[in-house]
């Protein structure tokens, strides 16, 4: 979701140092027929031809399975150790702060990421979480954790995560060639449903056999690690072709509603995936109340129905391009078939009905940000990036609080099988309204960038 085909790096690209490129720099000159040796590496994945990308991916692998590996392990500790009482709340509330950057930050987010090296914010970024992450483990080691501590670090976690992802994939143009953006998006998603699912099986599993300390500490390593990786990377910059002396030209800032306004589409569902994240979001608060309580399991039961979670997910990843028909006409279909799958565990609390289900919403999940991730890869202006990104996160991310809370405050009163009930029928009516919208949007209005080629 970086750069429509018309709008990527022109003119020639240079190596950015402490985010200052080198500018003056000639186009290179068409390349020669490609060997056979040739052909046979452009044939290899992408992370293995392209080693600066290579290096970004696991570097993001490794922050966003922290980031998870830490929501995970925290809500199973505060649920099956920490909190006596008011479970649901307390969970809820952690993982409400957990979103809270992502959607009060944004603003700031863009600026810095237009204004900074994407090399610098990104290992900037891994930096602070790994200092976040190792200071609580500290503490941990030492005893006497206060739950509010655990808040602080989940907030700290969340805003360099805030940073990273958008920061991540605003570069992807500066680390691979115009051909592989899509591939390269592929793989950027599919990377949320490894660090889901590498939580998934980490985090609980983590709590119950090293406690929250042994927890921390493994993030902090992840962290560190991606650091190393990110400052290892060589990144390319786009300079303008027709500068007078070959100096890039700044990107022409634009207030963020102004960017949205002008993509009405996009802004349309924009708000239908912000409506139904209300309810799929809860699932990561539904899980371990309904492990505890319905099925009556531990850590590995959790590990279990995340993984399941994950799994789905990353396979959605990479079928999601297969799936038939417009990008709102197959979001709607799944966002349905999610409903299905998330209501069901209300009605069957079998172990493996549940870990099926979580399997297939995992993949609606998957499938759908493939498709829209590409459709607004090609709509949106390269200027626009930085700031669109950032709001586009703040927009699915806002509802994301009022999820945590609201079902996690209900957890207490309502039994997990009736919030999954809840969960599915609230999908519904989102499912409904972005099948209307894919009737009534024109194609060309859904293919071609907005503001044209910039």
């Amino acid at each position: 979701m970086t750069a429509a085909p018309t709008a990527g790096p022109v003119g020639p690209a240079t190596t950015e140092s402490e985010g200052q490129p080198r500018t003056g720099t000639t186009a290179p000159a068409p390349a020669p027929a490609p060997a056979p040796a040739a052909s046979r590496r452009r044939r290899a994945p992408l992370v293995l031809r392209n080693r600066a990308f290579g290096a970004v991916w696991v570097g993001q692998v490794l922050t966003q399975a922290s980031v998870r590996m830490f929501q995970v392990g925290v809500s199973w500790w505060i649920v099956a150790y920490a909190v006596p009482g008011a479970r649901g709340l307390a969970s809820g509330l952690f993982m409400a702060v957990c979103t809270l950057p992502a959607v009060a930050l944004a603003p700031v987010v863009a600026r810095a990421v237009a204004r900074f090296a994407h090399r610098s914010v990104l290992r900037t970024a891994a930096a602070a979480a790994g200092a976040a992450s190792a200071t609580l483990a500290l503490w941990a080691y030492g005893g006497g954790l206060p739950l509010t501590s655990v808040y602080a670090a989940g907030l700290a976690l969340a805003t360099c995560q805030a940073f990273f992802d958008p920061c991540l994939t605003t570069s992807v143009p500066e680390l691979v060639d115009d051909a592989d953006i899509e591939t390269a998006t592929g793989f950027e998603l599919s990377t949320q449903s490894l660090a889901g699912l590498a939580g998934a099986l980490l985090g609980a599993l983590t709590v119950d056999r090293a406690g929250l300390a042994g927890l921390s500490a493994g993030c902090a390593a992840a962290y560190l690690g991606a650091a190393v990786l990110v400052a290892s990377a060589r990144f390319r910059t786009v300079v303008a072709a027709d500068g007078a002396d070959g100096a890039a030209a700044p990107p022409r800032q634009r207030p963020l509603r102004r960017i949205l306004a002008e993509l009405p589409a996009v802004r349309r569902i924009l708000v239908c995936f912000t409506a139904a994240n209300l309810f799929t979001a809860a699932v990561f608060v539904v899980i371990p109340l309904y492990t505890r309580s319905v099925l009556n399991g531990g850590g590995a039961t959790v590990a279990l129905l995340e993984a399941s979670l994950g799994t789905g997910a990353l396979v959605g990843a990479f079928t999601g391009t297969r799936v038939p028909g417009r990008p709102t006409v197959a979001g709607a279909w799944c966002l349905g078939l999610m409903a299905l799958a998330l209501a069901l565990p209300g009605l069957f609390a079998q172990r493996p009905v549940v870990a099926g289900c979580l399997a297939v919403a995992g993949w609606c999940a998957g499938a759908v940000s493939v498709r829209f991730v590409a459709l607004f890869q090609r709509m949106v202006p390269t200027a626009d990036k930085p700031g669109f990104f950032a709001v586009m996160q703040a927009v699915l991310g806002a509802s994301l609080p009022v999820a945590s809370l609201v079902f996690g405050s209900a957890g207490d009163v309502l039994s997990p099988q009736t919030l999954c009930l809840v969960q599915g029928i609230g999908l519904l009516p989102a499912a409904c309204a972005l099948a209307l919208l894919g009737s009534r949007t024109p194609g060309p209005a859904m293919t071609e960038p907005a503001g044209g080629t910039r």
